[in-house]
């Protein structure tokens, strides 16, 4: 029986080629399999066609929007997902969906091999290849670029060599990967990391600079999820959709960042994430105001560490796995809604209520009707302190006493 290789499948120039390079190098069939994230372009029927032109056997094409927005982008939403605190997991958080795909037709299909176009030193082949055989242990992985020296002039000489029908003279000096979550630019002059953006990078963001009049939306969650915008119910897809569409137009979501890399390199990145900046902006307002401060305080180190594993393509780990519950249990009250304010780049909450919320309007007003009891201060205090004051007071007995110096003291000349 002939080998079967499952190959990730775009579409472009270097997965069409792939699908012949593989093929002759290694005698199996090659299974191209597309799957829709929500990147825009051409329609799924016309990629599966090409793929079929280009010498795959059979080409499976899967439309996954809906349930990356549901299953991918809302749990990383509920985590409030940002890499170094900026970058809202883009490409990350479309690869294992995508994996799940990819073992789906190896299964279906009878193949032995899984296959994607990434490079030897990015993080995506991680992603992939781990997100692999964590589904499916027996299955390998190859890398054509990486293990099958599939450059790019040689995949331009293959693609002339046998007619395939795909773009070659076609030169785009950015690498590119979007979905309806964001969109990731790297690569060309953005290399030299004191080159400043140009307008030709951005596509899902409008100019902040002349941002049009401020657009003012009120967005429902329930139980962390967005359900609502402007009282208009929404699915998850429908939510981000929309709010990278508002968003976008004012210019928000805009990074520039030079991010640690799983493989040890620093990278330069330019991302455009309106609708997931605008979203994680008011979620994490809601959790203010709905999450206690401790179980707070503990999910922000939480959040951090789930955001580092699924960055590092350990979506399936065991440990992302019982975060997830974590995150999951502090979302039972994340239910309400919060205004932002969309201008000029930012997104700015400016209104906050919730059935679930731990705001106490009569114990934080200082005006008549403040329920709080001032009197019971002073004993906190006095025990808070007390284990510093001990330790403080025996440094003063074993000479240890801070020392607070004679420098522009009250009285010095």
């Amino acid at each position: 029986m002939t080998e079967r290789v499952v190959l990730a499948y775009s579409g472009g120039l270097d997965t069409s080629v792939g699908i012949g390079w593989i093929a002759e190098a290694t005698g199996a069939e090659v299974i191209a399999v597309a799957v829709d994230v929500g990147q825009g372009g051409e329609d799924l029927e016309v990629i599966r066609r090409r793929a079929l032109d280009c010498g795959a056997v059979e080409a499976y094409v899967a439309d996954a929007r809906d349930e990356f927005a549901s299953e991918y982008c809302m749990p990383a939403l509920k985590a409030n997902g940002l890499y170094l605190d900026r970058y809202p997991l883009v490409s990350a958080l479309s690869r294992p969906v995508i994996v799940k795909h990819l073992v789906r037709a190896a299964r279906q299909f009878g193949a032995t091999t899984v296959a994607h176009g990434c490079t030897g030193k990015g993080n995506d082949q991680v992603r992939f290849e781990v997100g692999i055989t964590s589904l499916a242990p027996d299955l390998t992985c190859l890398a054509p670029v990486r293990d099958l020296a599939l450059t790019r002039d040689k995949a331009i000489d293959f693609a002339e060599k046998h007619q395939l029908p795909i773009a070659t003279t076609k030169h785009n000096p950015f690498s590119i990967d979007q979905n309806v979550w964001g969109r990731a630019v790297e690569t060309g002059f953005l290399e030299d990391i004191w080159n400043a953006p140009t307008k030709d990078v951005y596509t899902y963001t409008d100019d902040p600079t002349f941002p049009p009049v401020a657009d003012e939306v009120v967005i429902t969650f329930e139980a962390g999820i967005p359900v609502a915008l402007d009282g208009v119910p929404v699915t998850p897809l429908q939510a981000i959709q929309e709010m990278n569409r508002r968003a976008g137009a004012q210019g928000v979501g805009r990074i520039d960042i030079v991010e640690d890399r799983l493989v040890g390199i620093k990278s330069r990145e330019v991302y455009e994430a309106p609708g997931a900046i605008a979203l994680i902006a008011a979620h994490q307002e809601l959790e203010n105001v709905t999450v206690e401060r401790e179980q707070a305080r503990f999910k922000r180190g939480v959040e951090q560490r789930w955001t580092e594993l699924v960055y590092d393509g350990q979506w399936f780990s065991p440990l992302k796995k019982s975060l997830d519950v974590f995150v999951d249990d502090t979302q039972r009250y994340v239910s309400g809604d919060v205004r932002l304010v969309l201008h000029g780049g930012r997104a700015t909450v400016s209104g906050r209520r919730s059935d679930a919320s731990l705001y106490d309007f009569n114990l934080a007003t200082y005006d008549t009707g403040d329920t709080f009891d001032q009197s019971a201060a002073k004993g906190f205090i006095e025990i808070y302190g007390l284990s510093s004051k001990l330790a403080a007071a025996r440094d003063v007995r074993f000479g240890n006493a801070e020392d607070l110096g004679s420098q522009g003291g009250i009285g010095d000349a």
